[in-house]
């Protein structure tokens, strides 16, 4: 994660709450529903928390992983009570998100360091590299962004916008460029500029997945030429009040390329936030970046203990 974790570090746990209000309130009152009144742990209890997870967005394969991980470890202990069962259940959601197979180098072990961003218009990709730029900045990095979505009208223009608002430098061709001649010159300006981390921006189209995966094959080519092994993290940003049908925008993208880290955005407005568990698990991509509000410092990176720890309000 390398010394970004640092600078977010310092985020108020008091906004993170704020954020995830809605998803709380909704996951924690069908746990509750489950629990209430039990004094055993049974099939019958176990049978309600797999309906109540499934409820909360987390998905089917997920939610039946993490029932039987709790099947196995109660029947260890027979006489393990509910407020225990919901300890367990946090226990094994931290180790669902810390557990993947996949995961982003070390921002220190390359210079620049190159992350290409992909995902769906609409999702808060644009808004994410902007936030993303404030914050290596902030850190005294030098920073440079690349336009590569050249097909959305405006796309150009909103990054151009963050760029300015951040003052943070931006490699811009004309709206229809060839994306990987933005990524070829962005590269290029970072080596001659000695740039400390490049963030892509890249077009959101799922509406043809053969063009989408030969478009991003062809920029991670070009990129590769120009600073070998790069990217060195494709970030994958998801809508978190999307629920399930954020699935198959990961499902889309990852099989387009290899994404090795996620960002959920917009978790403080909806009541889905469970999806970002199915999701991480299913795909076996770690959670980088959580999007708890509107605000430029609101993009928090991602630690799965604290995040279970104000879902569940647990000490």
């Amino acid at each position: 994660m390398g010394k970004l974790r640092d600078f977010f570090s310092k985020q108020d746990e008091k906004k993170l709450e704020e954020g995830l209000a809605n998803t709380k309130k909704s996951f924690l009152s069908k746990l509750g529903m489950a629990v209430v009144g039990k004094t055993k742990i049974d099939n019958d209890l176990l049978d309600e928390l797999e309906d109540a997870l499934i409820q909360s967005d987390v998905g089917v394969a997920t939610t039946i992983k993490i029932i039987k991980a709790l099947e196995e470890r109660v029947a260890k202990d027979k006489f393990l009570n509910s407020n225990d069962l919901m300890k367990m259940m946090g226990e094994e959601i931290i180790s669902l998100l810390t557990d993947t197979e996949k995961g982003p180098e070390d921002e220190s072990d390359h210079k620049p360091y190159v992350i290409m961003v992909v995902g769906v218009n609409g999702v808060g990709k644009t808004t994410t590299v902007g936030k993303l730029a404030h914050a290596f900045s902030k850190q005294d990095k030098k920073v440079l962004l690349g336009a590569a979505d050249t097909f959305r009208a405006g796309a150009i223009d909103q990054l151009q916008i963050w760029s300015d608002r951040v003052k943070v430098p931006l490699v811009r061709q004309q709206m229809g460029s060839d994306p990987a001649s933005v990524a070829f010159d962005t590269l290029q300006s970072a080596k001659a500029q000695n740039s400390d981390v490049v963030i892509i921006d890249t077009a959101g189209r799922l509406h043809n997945k053969v063009n989408l995966m030969n478009e991003l094959a062809k920029v991670k080519r070009v990129m590769d030429k120009v600073i070998p092994d790069a990217p060195h993290e494709v970030l994958l940003v998801l809508d978190g009040s999307t629920g399930q049908n954020a699935f198959e925008q990961a499902k889309q993208f990852t099989a387009a390329t290899e994404v090795n880290s996620l960002a959920i955005t917009k978790l403080d407005g909806t009541a889905k936030g469970g999806v970002l568990l199915g999701i991480s698990d299913q795909f076996q991509i770690p959670v980088k970046y959580i999007g708890v509000g509107e605000g430029i410092e609101d993009l928090q990176v991602f630690d799965a203990p604290t995040f279970v720890k104000t879902l569940f309000n647990t000490p």
